[in-house]
């Protein structure tokens, strides 16, 4: 059994990222650091962290509320929500990208309302926010959710019988239990917004230095059959990637 986990691990995780590796560095260093490290790839790397960590920030505070009122209270139709919360799992990003140009576009009536009071979601950095968010918000609520749900009442209580307020009680007695699962959903929701691309190559102008997200990037050189310069950033963004995920798991074993 454990030999079949470790082929199956090598076989679809490691290879392909040794693969990439190989290719990219196959490559001279001089054109390594040419095409990793171009104003162009700078600016998208830069873009493309920033906006997640924003989006990831975003659903982690909603996603912490709306997962505590899920298990905490019960009002009518909780469960159609709680349903509602996994169709982006299911939903091509593609069709999410469709959907928001159809909302904010200048053709549709809320679309054209913001423009006049000049607010323009698609082809800015805005879209490209929103679309992150909607991609990724799932990941926050269902990493917490089952967490608290296991929390016993009891412990609040007993808490609250010694004197604490609510805050120190959440301190004291939730955020321990929770932390783990919060930063767990945090970096499953990080990781999916570094990887988006279906939607967001619909709502941006993916223009160089404006809203170009690395993603992109890589798929127009695919599309010029520059396959270097590709595995060249894909490999920096994996990197990049691999380096945020290994500080977050160090913090998670300081808490």
């Amino acid at each position: 059994m454990f030999n079949l986990i470790i082929l199956y691990l090598f076989s679809c995780i490691i290879l392909p990222i040794i693969i990439l590796f190989n290719v990219s560095l196959s490559n001279y260093y001089e054109f390594f650091l040419e095409k990793a490290f171009s104003p162009i790839a700078i600016c998208t790397y830069k873009l493309s962290f920033s906006l997640s960590l924003i989006a990831c920030f975003i659903n982690t505070f909603f996603g912490f509320l709306i997962a505590w009122i899920l298990v905490r209270y019960e009002f009518p139709g909780r469960k159609i929500f709680d349903s509602i919360i996994d169709l982006p799992f299911s939903l091509p990003t593609s069709v999410a990208g469709l959907s928001f140009c159809a909302i904010y576009g200048s053709k549709s009536w809320f679309g054209s309302l913001l423009l006049k009071n000049g607010i323009q979601i698609i082809f800015t950095k805005l879209g490209i926010l929103l679309a992150m968010i909607f991609v990724s918000f799932p990941f926050i609520i269902r990493a917490i959710q089952p967490v608290i749900s296991k929390i016993e009442k009891k412990f609040e209580e007993a808490a609250w019988c010694l004197g604490a307020n609510s805050w120190k009680t959440f301190y004291k007695v939730l955020w321990p239990t929770i932390a783990p699962a919060l930063i767990t959903g945090m970096v499953l929701s990080f990781s999916r917004c570094i990887g988006e691309y279906g939607s967001i190559v619909l709502l941006s102008s993916n223009f160089p230095f404006k809203d170009l997200i690395t993603p992109v990037l890589i798929f127009q050189c695919l599309e010029q059959y520059d396959y270097a310069s590709a595995t060249v950033i894909g490999s920096v963004l994996i990197v990049f990637c691999f380096v945020f995920f290994l500080a977050v798991n160090f913090i998670q074993i300081r808490l």
